[in-house]
Formats: C-alpha cells, sequence, structure tokens
C-alpha cells in the first residue's frame, strides 16, 4: 500500500495541510526553541533544532499509532512527571546557554555542533506532553478505517505533519542563524538571550 493511498484527498488533504502550516508559523514552543537555538549557534544549529523537533514529533506520531499516548492522557501523574521533566531540562540547558555566553569570544565561539541541536530538539519535543496530547487528539480526525490500517494511516498523517513543521520551524531558525552571523560582535549577548528563552520556555511548560 502506497502512501498516497495512506492520505486522505481533497479538501480532506488541503485541511491537513492547511491547519498543520498554520499551528506551525505561530510561533509557538518549537518555534521559539529553533530561533533561539539558531542565534545561539547559527544557521546549522537553527536547522539542525528543526529536524530534531520534527523527529520529536515523529516519536509522538509512533506512540498515538501504537495507543501508547491514549494511555498516557488518562495517567495524570505520568503527564505530570513529563512535563516536569521537559521543564527541568529546558532549565538546564538556559544555564549552560548563559554560562556559555560568558565564555565566548565576541565572534561567539562555542556554537551549537550540528548534532547537539538536533538532539536537544528532539528531546524538548519529546518530553513536552501538550505535544503528545496534540497529536493524540489531532491526527485521528483524518483517519478512515476504509482507506487501511489506521496505525499506518497515523504514521503517514503524521510524517506529513512533521515534515510541514520542519520546513517552517527550519525557515525561522535558519533566519536567526543568519541574523546571528550580521551580530557575531554581540556574541554574548545573543548567547545569554538564547538563555532566557530557554528559561521562558522550561517556566512555561512547567506552569502548564
Amino acid at each position: 500500500m502506497g502512501l498516497s493511498a495512506l492520505l486522505p484527498e481533497g479538501a480532506a488533504l488541503l485541511s491537513l495541510l492547511g491547519t498543520a502550516l498554520a499551528l506551525n508559523l505561530a510561533p509557538g514552543a518549537d518555534v521559539t526553541f529553533a530561533i533561539a537555538s539558531g542565534l545561539r549557534g547559527g544557521p546549522r544549529a537553527g536547522l539542525a533544532a528543526a529536524a530534531g523537533v520534527s523527529a520529536g514529533c515523529l516519536v509522538h506520531v509512533a506512540l498515538t499509532a501504537m495507543g501508547v499516548a491514549a494511555a498516557l492522557s488518562a495517567a495524570p501523574t505520568a503527564l505530570t512527571a513529563l512535563r516536569w521533566a521537559g521543564a527541568a531540562y529546558l532549565a538546564v540547558l538556559a544555564v549552560r546557554a548563559w554560562r556559555e555566553a560568558g565564555a565566548a569570544g565576541p565572534a561567539g565561539e562555542g556554537a551549537a555542533s550540528f548534532a547537539g541541536a538536533f538532539r536537544r530538539g528532539a528531546l524538548t519535543n519529546v518530553l513536552n506532553p501538550k505535544v503528545a496530547l496534540f497529536v493524540l487528539a489531532f491526527l485521528p480526525q483524518f483517519a478512515d478505517p476504509a482507506r487501511g490500517p489506521v496505525w499506518a494511516q497515523l504514521l503517514a498523517l503524521g510524517g506529513v505533519f512533521a515534515f510541514t513543521g520542519f520546513v517552517v520551524t527550519g525557515a525561522y531558525g535558519v533566519a536567526a542563524g543568519a541574523a546571528r552571523a550580521r551580530l557575531a560582535a554581540h556574541g554574548r549577548l545573543l548567547g545569554r538571550l538564547s538563555a532566557l528563552v530557554f528559561a521562558g520556555l522550561a517556566a512555561r511548560l512547567a506552569v502548564g
């Protein structure tokens, strides 16, 4: 069974794409993280963070297809623990970015590596229970048992959603990285700005 057979047709597909683009264009947590990563490490880091975010989204999609997300949503304690784990991870990133900014020279040494930015983006997304709940509520609306196995459709739908997210979030991250290159003399300031953004994301996730 090909990918096209697992996706909705016509207006339903356009609705999926339009909704996905609208959601990703809005400066939410994923976009903010990619921007902060771009400011901290340049265009490659911004793009890598976006790729990591999309990979994390695919983890949530896979869990939804397996029914794990539904079980988690019925266990408030597990969701709370996941939320606090994500907030703690972002807080660690904030502290690390602040310290690295203090040690960076005017050209912004210590830029994040591609692999490191990807890993941080993926973990940040995976540890955000809001993404899991959104995927659980959003994707099944576009599945139809008449087209084949629902789990396979969810994976296909999730792939489309993650790809649109990567394109939009990556554009934000690259643009922020390009701005960093033009403001290289202010590397310390940009690093600390990124640290504050990470801290803000941690606080936002912690308060739910």
